[in-house]
């Protein structure tokens, strides 16, 4: 197996001051914004050598950032600054139950307003690294 570089990157930035239980759920959520918006990152089926069918997965790995809610702040503008689509996460969201609860969440604030916790990105590799920086990897 070679070692496959890609040109694209898919990051996922959340703030720093989360429960881990919390991580754990707006990464999920936020990944799956990502996988139905973008078709192109998702790669084949899997199977085992029984036959047994899986379900499809990233082409490609996921890194996982953290960083401060300022640090959410800029890289949710550089994002939207330099046009790619964004899946987010507000602190809104951990009280809604369902997901026409979490759009109106959304709808309700303005993009300079929203109380961010988490974003994911998917772009050309240079891109996605101007708009995550000043973030860590997560530990």
């Amino acid at each position: 197996m070679e070692n496959v570089r890609f040109d694209t990157k898919i990051a996922v930035l959340l703030r720093d001051d989360l429960q881990t239980w919390q991580r754990l759920n707006v990464t999920a959520f936020l990944v799956s914004g990502l996988g139905t918006a973008r078709p192109e990152v998702i790669g084949e089926p899997y199977e085992d050598a029984d036959g047994n069918a899986y379900q499809s997965m990233f082409r490609q790995p996921v890194l996982v950032f953290e960083g401060a809610k300022e640090t959410l702040r800029a890289a949710h503008t550089k994002a939207l600054d330099r046009g790619l689509r964004t899946a987010i996460f507000t602190s809104d969201l951990f009280a809604t139950g369902h997901d026409a609860a979490n759009r109106a969440a959304v709808r309700a604030v303005g993009s300079d307003s929203l109380d961010l916790v988490g974003i994911a990105v998917y772009g050309p590799r240079n891109v996605v690294d101007k708009v995550t920086k000043g973030a860590r990897m997560h530990p």
